[in-house]
């Protein structure tokens, strides 16, 4: 059985938020420009992504206040590029969940299987109303779309672990990655919390389904990061993510 042989982490850009949603209820009144990423997988099964960013245009139509800013190099096409692939060499497409900033850009994967929990196709296909702005980019759900559903905790290909994380949205994941000669696994809980210091105190994000599964998910994190002894990555917190490799450069042995 062959594992990841790289990851590289694709630049989406980046938006702004009060300091509340990213922290329930804590320090209102600040705002916080946060990056967007996602996760691009090498696997002898094929190219998998973990998320696709945002689309420009549907946060400028939607969220405007988010004040995104995104240069055409990050769009998920240019990050590809970049990254030395196309959009048809992605084989396979997870959503961790289906707000706005993490399936912009399933659209361009035509050739690739989505795979997503089957809860969150229905939320975010009739969400309620606290939920709308979230669920706001609906172009993941186009007529060419091809769909696998999940539900529970699944191994999608060797080394390639998805972890039902729900609170933040009903259908939540979390991603953890064995690559081949790297000493410890990569763990991405996307928005289960944004940042260390929300994650240390399991704060979870101000925008939320369920407010105590979030808590018992963050927990959960904790636990999987101690059982697999994962080097853990943050989605939203701009200083970390300034240390991070971006593509082209990868994580690999």
């Amino acid at each position: 059985m062959a594992k990841a042989t790289s990851v590289r982490l694709l630049d989406s850009g980046s938006c702004v938020i009060d300091q509340s949603h990213i922290t329930w209820n804590v320090g209102c009144g600040t705002p916080v420009r946060f990056p967007v990423y996602s996760v691009l997988i090498e696997h002898p099964d094929g190219l998998i992504m973990f998320d696709t960013g945002y689309d420009l245009d549907v946060v400028n139509e939607f969220l405007p206040f988010e004040l995104p800013e995104q240069t055409e190099q990050q769009r998920l096409p240019g990050q590809l590029e970049l990254a030395g692939f196309g959009t048809d060499d992605v084989v396979a497409m997870v959503n961790s969940h289906l707000h706005f900033d993490h399936c912009g850009g399933n659209k361009h994967l035509g050739r690739a299987t989505t795979f997503v929990h089957e809860l969150e196709v229905r939320e975010a296909r009739s969400p309620e109303p606290f939920e709308v702005l979230g669920y706001a980019d609906r172009s993941w759900d186009h007529a060419g779309a091809s769909f696998e559903l999940l539900s529970g905790d699944v191994t999608l290909a060797d080394g390639v672990h998805l972890f039902h994380t729900p609170g933040h949205t009903i259908g939540h994941y979390s991603l953890l990655v064995e690559v081949e000669g790297l000493e410890r696994p990569l763990l991405f809980m996307a928005d289960v919390a944004y940042t260390p210091d929300a994650y240390a105190r399991d704060h979870q994000a101000g925008f939320h389904h369920d407010p105590v599964a979030g808590v018992r998910s963050i927990r959960r994190v904790k636990r999987i990061a101690r059982e697999w002894n994962a080097e853990i990555f943050f989605t939203h917190d701009m200083e970390v993510f300034r240390t991070y490799k971006l593509a082209p450069d990868a994580y690999a042995a």
